[in-house]
């Protein structure tokens, strides 16, 4: 293994430490909630929440936690995501791959309107409207 400097390491410390802020729930507004249990990880939920972190970043937003839970039982559709934000219903999307996950930041985190194509679980579909969900 190549030795690091301390540089490298300090630049290693400061990113880590701000990943572990992201999944810190205390005074955050908005959650997202990733299945990790082995059916999601086997499916790519490791790249699913790379993504979600990687788009956080892009857009600077700081008040959305993103923390792991085990499985949603929703196996057929994995990768699968809770997304929870004040004032809308609450969302359990499947099928979330990378593209999907930053699309998810930009529509439902950013712009509030529910990225329908990708919901599996709550709301009902009596309040999913064709624009959105607004």
């Amino acid at each position: 293994m190549a030795k690091m400097t301390l540089e490298e390491l300090r630049s290693l410390r400061e990113r880590v430490q701000g990943d572990l802020q992201k999944r810190d729930i205390e005074g955050k507004d908005s959650r997202i909630i990733i299945g990790m249990g082995t059916c999601g990880i086997a499916a790519g939920a490791k790249d699913t929440l790379d993504a979600f972190l990687a788009a956080l970043d892009e857009h600077s937003l700081t008040n959305i936690s993103v923390t792991q839970t085990g499985c949603m039982g929703l196996c057929y559709v994995e990768p699968t995501i809770e997304v929870i934000v004040p004032d809308m219903p609450t969302v359990i999307y499947g099928k979330v791959d990378q593209k999907t996950a930053k699309k998810i930041v930009e529509e439902h985190l950013i712009a509030r309107r529910l990225v329908t194509d990708h919901i599996f679980d709550r709301p009902a579909a009596d309040i999913i409207k064709k624009d959105g969900g607004k």
